[in-house]
């Protein structure tokens, strides 16, 4: 194949699976599964991955591997669905991108650059995992982990510590960076609340001793904090625990901000335990009251979606993660989840829906008896409906 002819098919084939069209999958009643993923590696550019001239690109082979396109943040912004997307490049550094759709299930495209993200203090190793939140203050935030090599381990060569990075924008090209979240731990899944909360911003934490254990932290926590341009968390609650023996024992986060409904506020999160093959990673949904959202009113047992099929297969495998859904004003939900931290996918509900199921499923009761009990009562109503 010579170099025009390559080209031809790259270009080809990068515009076949950006215009792929993508179907839903008949499901639980709860969400559609959609057939194909949004994004993956090789809905990067081929500018990006390619020097395209040929005179120092002869074999046209690539320059900047793109490995995973996972992790990602979402915002409806100007009549299109945008996904701030973690892309991985092969050296293993994540940076972030936008891509964006017209339907919010395929077509999606990434914008010609990449975020050039300002650096804060000591410049980060690695950054990822950007939750978006337009605020009633009028900005759009970014709150991401930041990771850098742990200076109290100068030999360990896995050593990190994690905190969250705070960045804002109006356009989503022009980032300011704010100060990192001042926390007495290590942070790395912090979600900044759409509103005011006692005229005061407010945060969703997840409390960690370590990078990646989460130790003696609690689960989900909640902080009040003054200003996000000096974001200094002082006092944490924990809103949504860990429990020993369910999906959620070994840690638990929340992914993006939650949505507003009639009857509450719609949490999306991750829950993580401990098993043959490694840490396994689902989502749950809960639910906290309108009047005060750090106050648990809801919680269905066990997850909400866990990997299937070929999402189980990945750079980590045996892992669903979201930090990024869509509600449409007519209350349909996009929720976009990466799979074994590989690729993007969408799955669609709605409010309806999916505050019904938070509501009216049971709870967990923490031992099987109970587990049975619950069942037992299904059954008995199913044989008069039957």
């Amino acid at each position: 194949m010579t170099y025009e002819e390559r080209l031809a098919w790259l270009k080809k084939k990068h515009q076949e699976l950006i215009e792929k069209k993508n179907v839903p999958i008949e499901g639980n009643g709860l969400y559609e599964r959609y057939a194909n993923p949004v994004l993956t590696a090789l809905h990067a550019p081929l500018a990006w991955r390619y020097d395209l001239h040929k005179e120092t690109n002869p074999y046209l082979m690539e320059r900047f591997g793109i490995h995973a396109v996972m992790n990602s943040g979402a915002i409806k912004w100007q009549g299109k669905y945008l996904l701030v997307a973690r892309v991985e490049g092969a050296d293993r550094k994540s940076f972030f991108a936008v891509a964006e759709s017209p339907n919010g299930i395929d077509n999606f495209r990434f914008w010609p650059h990449p975020v050039s993200m300002p650096e804060y203090g000591e410049p980060a190793t690695n950054v990822y995992d950007m939750r978006i939140t337009a605020h009633e203050d009028g900005w759009i935030y970014g709150i991401f982990c930041v990771e850098r090599k742990d200076p109290a381990h100068p030999d360990d060569l896995s050593a990190a510590v994690a905190s969250a990075g705070v960045a804002r924008t109006r356009d989503f090209i022009n980032w300011e960076r704010l100060p990192d979240i001042v926390s007495s731990c290590q942070q790395r899944n912090v979600v900044l609340h759409p509103e005011f909360v006692d005229g005061k911003y407010a945060l969703y934490t997840r409390p960690q001793d370590g990078f990646i254990t989460a130790g003696s932290g609690a689960g989900i926590g909640w902080a009040l904090v003054d200003s996000m341009e000096h974001a200094v968390i002082k006092d944490e609650k924990i809103i949504n625990r860990r429990y020993y023996h369910t999906i959620k024992e070994s840690k638990n986060g929340e992914g993006p901000h939650p949505i507003k409904t009639s009857r509450g506020w719609l949490h999306l999160a991750h829950g993580v335990r401990g098993c043959a093959s490694g840490l396994r990673y689902v989502l749950y949904l809960y639910m906290t009251a309108l009047d005060d959202p750090s106050r648990v009113i809801a919680e269905p047992a066990g997850f909400f979606m866990a990997p299937q099929g070929e999402e189980y297969e990945g750079d980590v495998m045996n892992v669903l993660f979201s930090n990024g859904w869509i509600c449409d004003p007519d209350g349909k939900v996009f929720i976009y989840y990466a799979s074994s931290d590989t690729r993007m996918h969408v799955a669609t509900s709605t409010v309806d829906r999916l505050v019904d199921y938070c509501l009216n499923t049971a709870p967990d009761g923490y031992r099987t008896g109970l587990s049975v009990a619950t069942l037992n009562k299904l059954i008995e109503r199913n044989s008069v409906a039957i």
